[in-house]
């Protein structure tokens, strides 16, 4: 199959590309810069912002991956959406026969935050021309490089001490990213008729300060936290960018998305797609792997 990976050279997308290609399918990897794309699969030139650079992307691909998002900028809901909107129409004129889209987890009954409505929107936004869309709706995702795995993880090596607030008792269930990856591949197989979603989670649910006593135990580190309900949401993203390399806007919108719980609610997806997610400890272990492989590399 012909597979489109809109972000290929993010995060999750990087990893994407080399298992679909593994799995014996042609991936297609969009970026704005092909000529310094060093990833697997065949670079091709696609910006969200132009729906012409993107017609040309999706030509003759059967499925495209959606993995964009733009946490970083103050307006990224407005941004977001309108690149959705543009993929959409390009994927209805290329003749795609489905998205695929990496959302978050969240209960629509619940006040969610300016970031888990944006993905709903996108979300719905990706599917409003007709192509049938296949969302996995994740929480946290554990790996290296992922922003908030690196929130996590820098708190932890950086403050043996931490005054914190409040939605450090909200929980959530974390995901491996190679169990993330896993099902995106394998999202490729089920049916394709209709839009549907499917939450995604490992198998522990625990609050942010669970988390991080759970990764400073794995690394030897002492961790003492002292709860203070009155951190607002705006000082906590200060916090964040003075003690983690996590800028002031991108803080903000994650610490805004801590006060949801976002737990799987419907866990369909592990018998249409059946296998056994890492635990967050073995999780932790393998991202904290993959930082000191590539520190190894870096130093060679």
């Amino acid at each position: 199959m012909r597979v489109l990976v809109a972000g290929a050279s993010g995060f999750v997308g990087s990893r994407l590309c080399p298992a679909l290609c593994e799995a014996g399918h042609t991936v297609v990897a969009m970026t704005r810069k092909p000529e310094s794309y060093r990833g697997v699969g065949e670079p091709v030139a696609g910006d969200v912002g132009d729906i012409e650079s993107l017609r040309a992307a999706l030509r003759d691909c059967e499925v495209a991956y959606y993995l964009v998002h733009s946490l970083d900028r103050p307006d990224f809901q407005r941004h977001d959406a309108q690149a959705a909107r543009n993929f959409a129409t390009a994927a209805r004129d290329a003749g795609v026969g489905r998205i695929i889209y990496l959302g978050g987890l969240g209960d629509d009954d619940d006040d969610l935050s300016e970031h888990l409505r944006s993905r709903r929107q996108v979300e719905a936004l990706l599917g409003e021309h007709g192509v049938p869309v296949l969302t996995l709706r994740a929480g946290i995702i554990i790996g290296h490089g992922g922003i908030s795995w690196e929130i996590t993880r820098q708190l932890v090596e950086n403050l043996p001490a931490m005054v914190t607030p409040s939605w450090v008792h909200t929980r959530t269930q974390p995901i491996a990213l190679p169990d993330v990856v896993r099902y995106l591949v394998g999202a490729l197989d089920l049916p394709a008729e209709e839009s549907s979603s499917f939450d995604i989670g490992g198998p522990d649910v625990l609050a942010y300060v669970d988390m991080m006593r759970r990764v400073a135990t794995i690394e030897g580190r002492l961790l003492v936290v002292v709860p203070v309900p009155v951190l607002s949401p705006q000082l906590s993203s200060y916090w964040l960018a003075l003690v983690t390399n996590v800028d002031v806007s991108t803080g903000r919108s994650l610490v805004d998305s801590m006060t949801n719980e976002v737990v799987v609610r419907d866990d369909r997806i592990r018998r249409l797609v059946p296998f056994e997610p890492m635990d967050y400890d073995t999780a932790v272990l393998h991202a904290l792997g993959e930082r000191a492989k590539e520190k190894a590399q870096a130093h060679r």
